[in-house]
C-alpha cells in the first residue's frame, strides 16, 4: 500500500502491533470529503497524544450480512478505501471481516471486545450518525458513555456541507448514476474514477471513427450512459481523454461497453490495465445514421474537451489512486 499505511485482516494479529490507537469506525466508501475531515482529526489526536492514527472498516460491507436486499453498491474497494486513507495520515487500518457472529454483538461487547481489548483504543472519532452492534442499537452518546466506562475519549465529528449539499457515499452515488460526475466530484474532493483492464473491442471505431481503448471493470458504480470529459492513467503515464458508455447503438450493439479515445497520442507499449476519472458529462449516447456522422460528432466532442482542458490543466486536479 502506498503512503506507508499498515493494513490489518483479522483481530489476532491487530491484538499484538495495533495499540495503542486513536480510531475511527466506519465504512468509508469513496473517502469522501466528510471521511476526510474524520481522517485529519485521528491524525491530528494521534500526534497531541502520542498514539497511532488507525481505521477500522469492514469487508463485506455489513449490509451485504444483515440486510441483503438493501446492501449498496460500493464506489471503492477496500484495498482502494484504504489507499485514499492512507494519503491522510492514516499510519494502520484493520480491514475486518463482518460475520453474523460480529453483527449478534452488543453495543458494550463490540467496543469492550474489538475497541478496547484487541486495538488497544485511547481515543475514538466518529460522525454524528455513527451506529454499531447488534440492530445497530448504540449511536455517538452511547458511544461517549462507553468511552467514559473503558478509558477511552470519544469526539464526534461535524458532517461536512458543499454548497448546501450533505456529503455522503449514498449521494455520491446517486449523482454519478445519473451522470452529474462534475458535482460527485466536488464531495469526493477528487474526480469520481474506475479503472481495470484493456479489452480487445470490435475493432469498428478504429476501421470506421476513431481508435480507442476499451476498458472492462468489475466496479459496481458507473456514470450513467453518455459521453463524458475523462483523464486517463496508466502505471506513470496520463492522457485527456473522452469516454463514452454505453452500447454502441450507431453500431447495433447491446452489450454495455466503455470506450475512450485518447486526445494526444499514444508513445510506446498500449496500456493493459487503466484507470478513468470522469471530469464532465459531454452528452447523452444517441443512434447515427451512419459512422461518418458518428465520427463528426466524436470530433465535436475532442474540441470540447479540449477546450475544459485548456480551462483545466489536468496537473491543476486532484487525482484518484
Amino acid at each position: 500500500m502506498p503512503e506507508g499505511i499498515r493494513i490489518f485482516r483479522n483481530l489476532e494479529e491487530a491484538r499484538r502491533e495495533f495499540p495503542p490507537s486513536a480510531l475511527t469506525v466506519g465504512n468509508f466508501d469513496g473517502v469522501h470529503a466528510g471521511h476526510r475531515r474524520i481522517l485529519t482529526r485521528v491524525r491530528e489526536v494521534a500526534l497531541e497524544r502520542g498514539l497511532k492514527p488507525s481505521v477500522l472498516t469492514f469487508d463485506p460491507h455489513p449490509t451485504k450480512v444483515v440486510a441483503p436486499a438493501r446492501s449498496p453498491r460500493l464506489l471503492t474497494t477496500p484495498e482502494q478505501r484504504c489507499r485514499l486513507i492512507g494519503q491522510h495520515g492514516i499510519a494502520q487500518a484493520l480491514i475486518l471481516p463482518f460475520t453474523r457472529e460480529l453483527a449478534q454483538l452488543s453495543p458494550e461487547e463490540f467496543v469492550r471486545e474489538i475497541l478496547v481489548d484487541a486495538l488497544g483504543t485511547k481515543a475514538v472519532l466518529v460522525g454524528g450518525n455513527f451506529r454499531f452492534g447488534h440492530k445497530q442499537a448504540g449511536d455517538s452518546k452511547l458511544l461517549q458513555e462507553l468511552g467514559a466506562r473503558y478509558g477511552f475519549s470519544t469526539e464526534i465529528v461535524p458532517a461536512v456541507t458543499i454548497r448546501r449539499t450533505l456529503v455522503s457515499s449514498s449521494e455520491i452515488r446517486r449523482l454519478i448514476e445519473r451522470g452529474d460526475v462534475a458535482r460527485a466530484g466536488r464531495l469526493l474532493e477528487r474526480p469520481f474514477a474506475i479503472e481495470g483492464s484493456v479489452v480487445h473491442g470490435h475493432g469498428v471505431g478504429k476501421r470506421q471513427t476513431v481508435p480507442t481503448l476499451n476498458l472492462s471493470t468489475t466496479a459496481e458504480v458507473l456514470p450513467a450512459i453518455g459521453v463524458y470529459i475523462t483523464h486517463t492513467h496508466d502505471d506513470g503515464r496520463s492522457w485527456p481523454s473522452v469516454t463514452n458508455i454505453g452500447h454502441r447503438p450507431t453500431f447495433g450493439g447491446s452489450e454495455l461497453s466503455i470506450e475512450t479515445f485518447l486526445l494526444t497520442g499514444l508513445e510506446g507499449e498500449p496500456p493493459a490495465h487503466i484507470q478513468l476519472e470522469f471530469l464532465r458529462r459531454l452528452r447523452d449516447e444517441r443512434k447515427f445514421d451512419s459512422p461518418e456522422q458518428l465520427r463528426s460528432q466524436i470530433l465535436k466532442d475532442v474540441s470540447r474537451a479540449q477546450a475544459y482542458f485548456r480551462r483545466v490543466p489536468c496537473h491543476n486536479r486532484k487525482q484518484h489512486v
